[in-house]
């Protein structure tokens, strides 16, 4: 019995201390918009993002609902959806990856600290390996991970109408946000 009862305090003291190291979010933000030659604005943000950063490990997973994506217009929503992504067909895009200097940041320190990331992005069905520079931000035991980078359609076999080729770039610029609170 006594084995038993050490064994449960050993395998219970080390996920409280796996615990420790775990932030989360489920209100991150990734936005996204097209720098093409037409004066139309292609934009659109979703606040849905769900994210797990493991501090000790400096693994970093995103879950996005591509549907959640909103754009100022309902019907770029709905080409968005129906015409480009295939929403209905690829629903969700991951990005599982980790954090390449996770040694130059200082989780017990406030302060902003520049960070290099890689991993595997899944998108329309594709994955890629992809590369990021960013930033986290320390503040009162609460972090903050931005990042800024682009994405070619064409990797993601997105094929964009000729019809509408002047109204969005090949190249889409992204930016990732997200306020990460200790996982309780």
């Amino acid at each position: 019995m006594k084995k038993v009862f050490f064994g449960f305090l050993f395998l219970m003291s080390a996920v409280f201390a796996e615990a420790q190291h775990m932030y989360m979010t489920k209100t991150g933000k990734v936005s996204f918009s097209s720098r093409a030659k037409s004066p139309e604005k292609v934009e659109a943000d979703n606040n849905e993002v769900s994210s797990i950063l493991n501090t000790q490990s400096g693994e970093m997973v995103f879950a996005i609902l591509v549907k959640s994506f909103h754009f100022e217009s309902a019907l770029m929503e709905e080409h968005f959806n129906e015409n480009y992504v295939e929403s209905n067909k690829y629903p969700k895009s991951t990005f599982k990856g980790k954090i390449l200097n996770l040694s130059a940041v200082n989780f017990s320190k406030d302060g902003t600290y520049p960070v290099n990331v890689e991993g595997d992005l899944t998108f329309h069905g594709i994955t890629k390996k992809i590369t990021s520079a960013g930033s986290l931000s320390v503040k009162a035991g609460k972090i903050t991970a931005f990042s800024k980078f682009q994405l070619k359609l064409k990797d993601f076999k997105v094929s964009i109408p000729s019809l509408v080729a002047d109204k969005i770039s090949e190249d889409i610029d992204i930016v990732v946000e997200c306020n990460y609170e200790l996982k309780k």
